[in-house]
């Protein structure tokens, strides 16, 4: 884990923008909003920008000799085609070249099912493919769906699988009450994980509160609501870090 070397509220924004997945994933964005909100990101010193595919050569350009990455989701956001289908996607992604991160969502009913083997294979068949083009592998769980157990049992057999991170959700679940990335749920992925990989929450992290207490909790990224960056980051929204 990162373990931050000072508690996150004495961090300035620049050092906290490097959490940040700034998620710019709504299917009904226009271009127009799609360029703004990668901006964005790119103006509060992001980690990286979080885009569907389709939008990669956009990411591209803007994002080009800046600090901050490409970070492209695979099968989202429900994780349910084939391992065949999910390759030829990381495939086409990754062999473009410039993608950092690879959000790959899970099959989560493989998890509910206790399938554990196929999820495994799955998601390694994932991983082999990005981490042959140099791409970090995160692997969402939509933890909403789950229980705990299911989650620290995902937890174990991803790192198995080779992962970079463990993700909580996609923020696009519609199936009971969505909670995200709760304190509680980091610590059961955390202490699963055990340092075998990184762990990223996403999903209902709006408050500045909220995101500086996961940092000091240990947790190395964040994916953060296109809304949401300026107020977890202690800026008014016209705000730009470089002016801070």
């Amino acid at each position: 884990m990162m373990k931050p070397n000072k508690k996150a509220a004495e961090m300035t924004p620049a050092e906290l923008g490097q959490y940040i997945d700034q998620s710019v994933l709504k299917p009904g964005f226009t271009l127009q909003e799609v360029r703004k909100y990668i901006q964005e990101g790119i103006d509060y010193q992001c980690k990286t920008v979080c885009i569907n595919p389709a939008y990669l050569d956009v990411a591209r350009e803007m994002c080009k000799e800046t600090g901050t990455g490409i970070c492209v989701v695979c099968d989202f956001p429900f994780g349910t085609s084939s391992t065949a289908s999910k390759v030829a996607q990381a495939e086409i992604i990754c062999s473009q070249g410039d993608v950092d991160d690879l959000d790959i969502v899970a099959n989560y009913g493989f998890i509910r099912s206790g399938l554990w083997d196929a999820f495994e294979q799955d998601i390694r068949a994932v991983v082999n493919v990005a981490h042959r083009y140099g791409s970090l592998v995160k692997v969402i769980f939509e933890t909403d769906a789950l229980t705990t157990e299911q989650v620290a049992q995902a937890t174990e057999y991803a790192c198995r699988a080779g992962v970079d991170f463990v993700k909580t959700s996609t923020g696009f679940f519609t199936g009971a009450e969505s909670k995200g990335a709760t304190p509680e749920i980091i610590a059961v992925m955390m202490t699963a994980a055990q340092g075998r990989c990184k762990v990223k929450g996403s999903g209902c992290i709006r408050t500045r509160e909220h995101f500086l207490q996961l940092i000091d909790m240990g947790i190395d990224r964040m994916g953060i609501g296109y809304r949401s960056t300026a107020e977890v980051l202690g800026l008014s929204p016209q705000s730009r870090v470089a002016d801070s």
